[in-house]
Order: structure tokens, then C-alpha cells, then sequence
């Protein structure tokens, strides 16, 4: 195995593709680029623009949190927001570098990108990112928590050094119908011995789909003999020492799985309907409000609730990035401010809408911003911050990486 760290998701790499990306990665040279510390500069500039937000398009709330979003910005600035709806992001890092080696150094496709983890450290590492630091000088930029909530400043341990903007909180939950399962499993032993107790109770979306591989990375903190190791890019002398208690448990768990493990539901939306149809007893979500979000949508009994590991779950920001060649530079900007604002964090932790926990020192706004949060009702699913237990940090990227190509290696074409 070659060396994983801060290099292209393996799934985009053939020897083509690595050829493109060496010649991407070459003199590339930022824009002028709108300064943030100008503000009034950038809303001028801003003021017709149209803004390529490429962003998930699997959760139709969070489509019409966009299109709000969106639309405030049209009424208040003049800027239009275009969602493009994408699957993969791994998707829009190939196309950014395409554009490059074919010499698209201005008028790219992309204007922000909802972006975290392996595709950040790979657009970061080839230059391919609007620079120099850019977040932490906009304006809203002052109301963001780095103090209680370090993860706003690395992503999947890789320094953000102002090259993308946080814009939510994400913690692993487990989610139960209380109307079959009484008592939840506490502990990924537990949840083994749950789910061979009751074949056919669980399952997880297939890698490399984002949530699949969080399942993935929390059994491998939970499994490796040195947990330190996560914090480090991996070691290929290593790494399939260090990964084999996580496959030598999926390999128990497996046939104990919806279907036998023989097929998995694509995305996290189609795992939650198993568990609204029955089909399965325990489904997850990145959302600590995603299951109270999902109730007052209809998509889950209000018998639903959620739960976590007494050890600690998976834990991360998300976060924005303007790729190096974005042709709406100013307007990705008034975006990216617009999505850190008290107004906007407040409507996405709101479950009647998203549910998405905000980025915001809520304590230090001011009396009338606070309230937007503090009347807020998160749902009957939704755990207290003292009850979301410990957060375990997200590995380094090339972990995420490495066990996806070793999962699809050893379970991909069954």
C-alpha cells in the first residue's frame, strides 16, 4: 500500500488520474480574490453574482435550508444561490482538478462546496483552494465557538488555517423505536450481541457513502489496539495490522445484518425508512436532532429516541470551502458569512427545519440573539448536550480512505 496521506480519495486514483493531479498541483497561483477585511467591497462585488453552491442533496430538509438561505441572500444582497445537488464530493474535487489541468485558472464551476475530511487535506494539499485565509476574517467569523468547540479549526485533524468556513456541529447517535427495543445497546459489544440476538435488526449505508464510513471509523476507535495511531496519517508498514479487529468484527457482525450483510442501504435517509417500516430495530444519523428533525417531518414514529455509546461516539464540524478558480468569489463569500450568522445557525438547530447544531458561542451573543436559541424546542429525540457523552475525534483522513478501499475490497462484490 502506498503512502495515503493528503492525496486524492483512492476511489478517484488510477494512473491517469494521479498524472492530472501532479500537473494540478503545479503552479498554481490564487486569484485576486475579494478581501473579506472589505466588507462593503465584497457585498458590491457580490451584487449579481450567482453562486454554484455544490453541496449534498440527499436530505430535502437541508435542500430547503439552502433554498432559504438563498433566498435571503437575493432579497438583502442581490446574490443568487444555485444549489447543485451532488452525492459524492469526491465528485466535485475531481472536477476542480480537471478544470485546473485543463488550465481553468478563473470562471470554475464550483463557488463553494460543502466540503470535510479526505476531500479537504486533497484540494488543500494541491492548492486548489481560495487563499489566503479567508474565514476567520469575515465578519460573523467573531460569533464562532474555537474555545469549547476545537473541531471548527481542524478537519479530520488537518488545520483549516482559514481555508474553509464552519458551519455545523456533528456527533454519532444511534437511533431506537421504544415501542420494540426497551433498553438500547450501550456499547458496540452490546450492539454485536444485540443484532446476533436479533438478525436482521441492523445495518448501515455501504462505503464510501459518508455515513457508512462514520459506522466504519467509530468501530476502528473502538477496535484499534492503539487508539493514538488515529490521531497520525496511517502507516502502510501497518495498516492492515491495525485494521483487523475492525474487519474481524464486521466479519461476525455481517451475517447477523439486514439482509446478511449481502446488501446495504445506499444513503442515510433509506436506513431511516427501515427503521420507520420496521425492518430494522436500530438505525444512526451525524445529527444529534436528526431523529426529532425526522419526527416532526413524519418520517419516524414519536416513539423514536436516541442514544450513544457510554465510551464516546464520532464527532466533527462541517464546514465550506471556495475553491482557487470559483467564479462567484464575492458571493460565495457573503454565503459562507450569511451561514455563520445567529439568524441562519438558529433556523438549522431548529428540527422543525434541520436540527444541525450550531458553530456559535451562543453565550457571548447578544440578548436578542440568544433568544433564537434558548426558545428553541429540540424535539423529544434529542439528548442534552450532558447526555451526547464523550466525542471521539475524527481519525486523520487517511484512515477514512484506507478502510473505505479495504471494505470495498473485502465486501464490495458479494
Amino acid at each position: 500500500m502506498t503512502e495515503l496521506p493528503r492525496h486524492l480519495p483512492r476511489r478517484l486514483l488510477g494512473p491517469a488520474f494521479a498524472a492530472t493531479l501532479a500537473l494540478a498541483s503545479m503552479n498554481v497561483h490564487a486569484q485576486t480574490a475579494p478581501s473579506p477585511s472589505d466588507w462593503d467591497g465584497v457585498l458590491e462585488a457580490a451584487r449579481g453574482q450567482t453562486v454554484y453552491f455544490h453541496a449534498w442533496g440527499g436530505e430535502p430538509r437541508i435542500n430547503d435550508f439552502i433554498a432559504w438561505a438563498g433566498e435571503k441572500l437575493e432579497q438583502r444582497h442581490g446574490v443568487t444561490v444555485e444549489q447543485v445537488k451532488v452525492d459524492d464530493t469526491a465528485n466535485v474535487v475531481s472536477r476542480i482538478v480537471a478544470e485546473k489541468a485543463a488550465g481553468k485558472d478563473t470562471g470554475g464551476a464550483v463557488d463553494l462546496v460543502w466540503i470535510n475530511g479526505e476531500n479537504f487535506a486533497a484540494l488543500k494539499d494541491a492548492g486548489l483552494l481560495m487563499s489566503p485565509d479567508w474565514a476567520t476574517r469575515l465578519p460573523n467569523w467573531k460569533l464562532v465557538d474555537t474555545r469549547n468547540k476545537p473541531a471548527v479549526l481542524t478537519d479530520f485533524t488537518e488545520p483549516t488555517e482559514g481555508l474553509e468556513s464552519p458551519w455545523g456541529m456533528a456527533k454519532l447517535v444511534f437511533m431506537h423505536d421504544t415501542a420494540r427495543v426497551a433498553e438500547p445497546p450501550r456499547s458496540l459489544a452490546d450492539l454485536a450481541s444485540y443484532v446476533s440476538d436479533h438478525p436482521g435488526s441492523f445495518t448501515y449505508p455501504q462505503p464510501p457513502n459518508f455515513h457508512g464510513s462514520t459506522f466504519l471509523k467509530q468501530v476502528l476507535a473502538d477496535t484499534i489496539d492503539d487508539p493514538d495511531k488515529l490521531k497520525r496519517p496511517v502507516d502502510p508498514a501497518t495498516f492492515e495490522d491495525d485494521v483487523a479487529p475492525l474487519f474481524a468484527f464486521l466479519d461476525k457482525l455481517h451475517p447477523n445484518l439486514w439482509r446478511q450483510g449481502r446488501a446495504f442501504p445506499q444513503n442515510q435517509p433509506a436506513m431511516r425508512q427501515l427503521l420507520a417500516d420496521g425492518e430494522v430495530d436500530i438505525a444512526f444519523t451525524f445529527n444529534p436532532s436528526g431523529a426529532s428533525a425526522a419526527i416532526a417531518a413524519g418520517e419516524l414514529p414519536d416513539t423514536v429516541r436516541t442514544f450513544v455509546f457510554e465510551g464516546g461516539t464520532i464527532g466533527n464540524a462541517h464546514f465550506v470551502a471556495i475553491p482557487y478558480n470559483a467564479n462567484a468569489k464575492a458571493g460565495a463569500l457573503v454565503l459562507a458569512n450569511f451561514l455563520i450568522s445567529p439568524e441562519a445557525q438558529a433556523r438549522k438547530q431548529d428540527p422543525q427545519v434541520w436540527g444541525d447544531p450550531t458553530v456559535l458561542d451562543v453565550a457571548s451573543l447578544s440578548e436578542d440573539e440568544r433568544a433564537r436559541f434558548e426558545t428553541l424546542d429540540l424535539g423529544p429525540a434529542t439528548l442534552s448536550p450532558e447526555d451526547l457523552g464523550p466525542v471521539i475525534d475524527e481519525p486523520h483522513a487517511s484512515w477514512m480512505t484506507g478502510i473505505e478501499r479495504a471494505w470495498v475490497a473485502r465486501y464490495g462484490t458479494r
